[in-house]
């Protein structure tokens, strides 16, 4: 499988300029092109999603790593929110990766097209929530924490297309949302990341250069890319609008969650 390093090179350039660019995105791209790409290599199709779901939470500690540089060196990092939000994140995260080792390919692979279809439409609509609210005490931000791990954990994102509604749902500014959205992503990604190398610790048919369900030489790739790609997708988001940018991005992920979905049906 080393002869896809060159993809995974790609791939990662692409996710952590999205990282950075948006907010969101990361994930959303590094999954499905992991699946194509293991069942392409002839992983075991009941491991290929979960093994992608690994090895992108995993990576998004690179790609957060670099873009809360960028955001940080902004100002755009509330370090009061990551710190009420981050208890729930990490139970939820982790307790998400363990449920999802144990839930058949088939049944992710639904979860994330619909989450991708979903996304992809507000993207679209360019369709935000209205600051309505003010950030919730410390019950509610570990139960709003929890429900955003549980579900990254489920599609291998970095939490970003639910933190930064959840954040501007309770008033917090638009590049404030987005920055700190990517300092949430470090426990989503640290908590996945764990979850899943101790899920898919022991089981057999995987590839070698995995340890659980992390793809080491993918890891390695993307994250390397990811890192030099990041901090500029952050610099871009704060000089240039990216209504545009992030409709195109929308569109592309319709279509990668069509083509999953089409897969789905001919089975």
């Amino acid at each position: 499988m080393l002869s896809y390093v060159p993809v995974f090179l790609v791939l990662g350039s692409c996710a952590g300029f999205l990282a950075g660019l948006l907010g969101v995105g990361g994930g959303l791209i590094i999954v499905p092109v992991l699946v194509l790409v293991f069942e392409h290599a002839n992983v075991a199709p009941v491991h290929a999603l979960h093994l992608a779901l690994g090895t992108s939470l995993a990576s998004i500690l690179f790609t957060s790593t670099s873009s809360i540089r960028g955001h940080h060196a902004r100002s755009a990092v509330d370090w009061q929110i990551l710190r009420s939000i981050s208890p729930g994140i990490l139970i939820g995260t982790y307790s998400g990766a363990m449920l999802a080792s144990r839930i058949p390919s088939i049944g992710l692979k639904w979860f994330f097209v619909v989450f991708a279809c979903v996304v992809s439409v507000q993207m679209l609509m360019n369709a935000k929530p209205k600051p309505e609210k003010i950030l919730p005490g410390v019950l509610g931000m570990f139960a709003w924490g929890a429900m955003i791990g549980v579900v990254s954990s489920m599609v291998g994102i970095g939490g970003g297309s639910l933190s930064v509604p959840f954040l501007l749902w309770c008033s917090v500014p638009i590049h404030r949302a987005v920055g700190t959205s990517a300092a949430i992503g470090f426990p989503i990604a640290f908590a996945g990341a764990v979850g899943y190398v101790v899920s898919g610790t022991g089981v057999s048919g995987l590839p070698d250069g995995a340890v659980g369900f992390v793809y080491i030489p993918a890891l390695a790739a993307i994250s390397l890319s990811s890192m030099l790609t990041a901090g500029w997708g952050a610099r871009v988001a704060h000089a240039l609008p990216v209504i545009k940018l992030k409709r195109a991005f929308a569109g592309l992920l319709l279509l990668m969650a069509i083509k999953m979905l089409m897969s789905l049906l001919l089975q």
